[in-house]
């Protein structure tokens, strides 16, 4: 089953609605009392309603494999759980909720017990919620709808700016130490008393909060001298650059010595670099970057799942992006719809292994001597030259599938597209690309 907008709009608010309910009813049983446990005033909980978009767009090919289905459930779950509670922490600079006190959590984010909810939740939802969804929505009004999906659109991005700018207040707070000479200043006139509202409902329902204001106050951080320095953004960048670079020239290789060969492995038509493998290298530096020091058959296994799950995902969104499928191992031994095989997920968890514990250590190093101002410039450089270099790519294999069916150009960038991105061009960048699937 293939979810248009629309639907996809609906799942998004209802499991938002359902996840805030769910929240809210729990923290009553702990707590005694009402509280609003979202992020927003109103009562949705998006990352409820993220995780069952992500539900709808990468799991449909597993629905009639359940073990497959309620594992994807549990990485989907884990993958935007910990992203989002990793976002939130470096913005405000603590922990929003906290589970680190229970047996088999990961960095406080989560713990087993909400994996296994979400991965039966997944199996429920996929294959006798979400039908029964889509039948009651289908029998309201188009134009209903339509209007509903506005006026909602504007209460959540009216609440999200309003929820967005306390917390940057709080944060703001946080680096002055000025608590008081803050709540004294936000009085002053209606929006900030407003503002305060929404910090004082916060801080109820994330006590973490009130808990780090404490603990900061009269503390200040020095600056490091260091560009770079730990895991943070332009770490992060200059990783996936050079996990990227790396992941080509792997791979180019790789299919040389298996396939006899020379063969371009690039996701881009400008520059060797696997975005594929970029993305995986900053992915599994960002969520195992603490457990860095475990032993190696605990990333071992962290790796060969987050990879798997990582490389099915790519999979699912280059073919719904570019309509085109870069990969098939449906040839392969114990794969899964030609997206994954236990093979190369095997080779995910190797290759995390000798990642963070070889080849990390040498390239945070060279990264951390790049001069402080001169590495922002150099990583910004970069960082528009590939978002740059991605959408010309998107741009070619969007023209070398529609060639297809149009091969008269109907405007000038259609020209100028087939002029400079010939099939035969296209072929050698992508040689194991298929047009369509």
């Amino acid at each position: 089953m293939i979810y248009i907008g629309s639907e996809l709009f609906w799942v998004f608010y209802i499991y938002s609605f359902t996840g805030w309910c769910a929240g809210v009813i729990a923290n009553a049983l702990r707590r005694k009392r009402f509280v609003n446990t979202g992020f927003l005033n109103i009562p949705l909980c998006p990352i409820y309603g993220i995780i069952g978009v992500s539900y709808c767009i990468f799991l449909p090919e597993l629905i009639n494999k359940t073990f497959f289905l309620f594992l994807g459930g549990c990485v989907i779950a884990f993958i935007i759980i910990v992203a989002t509670g990793a976002i939130l922490e470096k913005v405000f600079n603590t922990k929003w909720w906290d589970y680190s006190k229970r047996r088999f959590q990961f960095q406080g984010y989560l713990s087993w017990v909400h994996l296994f909810f979400f991965g039966i939740s997944a199996v429920i939802c996929m294959r006798f919620i979400n039908p029964l969804l889509m039948k009651l929505i289908h029998l309201i009004p188009g134009q209903i709808l339509f209007i509903l999906e506005i006026v909602f659109s504007i209460i959540l991005l009216l609440d999200i700016i309003c929820c967005v700018t306390t917390v940057l207040q709080i944060k703001r707070t946080l680096k002055t130490h000025k608590f008081m000479d803050y709540v004294q200043g936000v009085t002053e006139n209606f929006g900030n008393v407003l503002t305060r509202k929404v910090q004082s409902r916060m801080e109820n329902a994330f006590p973490n909060i009130e808990k780090q204001r404490i603990i900061q106050a009269g503390s200040c951080k020095k600056e490091s001298k260091v560009f770079a320095e730990g895991c943070c953004f332009y770490k992060i960048v200059g990783l996936f650059f050079i996990g990227a670079f790396l992941g080509d020239l792997t791979e180019t290789v790789f299919c040389r010595i298996t396939a006899g060969r020379w063969m371009s492995r690039s996701s881009v038509v400008y520059g060797s670099f696997s975005i594929v493998w970029g993305l995986g290298c900053a992915f599994l530096t960002a969520f195992l970057y603490k457990y860095k020091d475990k032993s190696d058959r605990y990333i071992f296994l962290y790796g060969t799942i987050l990879g798997g799950a990582y490389e099915y995902i790519c999979s699912v969104f280059t073919e719904l992006v570019f309509g085109t499928v870069f990969w098939d191992y449906s040839k392969i031994p114990f794969n899964l719809g030609g997206r994954i095989n236990l093979l190369f997920c095997f080779f995910w968890g190797i290759a995390a292994v000798v990642w963070l514990k070889i080849l990390y250590p040498i390239f945070s190093c060279w990264i951390e001597k790049l001069p402080k101002k001169g590495g922002k410039i150099i990583m910004w450089i970069a960082i528009i030259f590939m978002v740059g270099n991605i959408g010309i790519s998107g741009l070619a294999l969007y023209r070398y599938n529609d060639r297809i069916e149009n091969p008269v150009p109907k405007n000038s960038l259609e020209k100028i597209l087939d002029e400079r991105f010939d099939d035969n061009r296209m072929e050698k960048i992508y040689p194991n690309a298929k047009r369509g699937r």
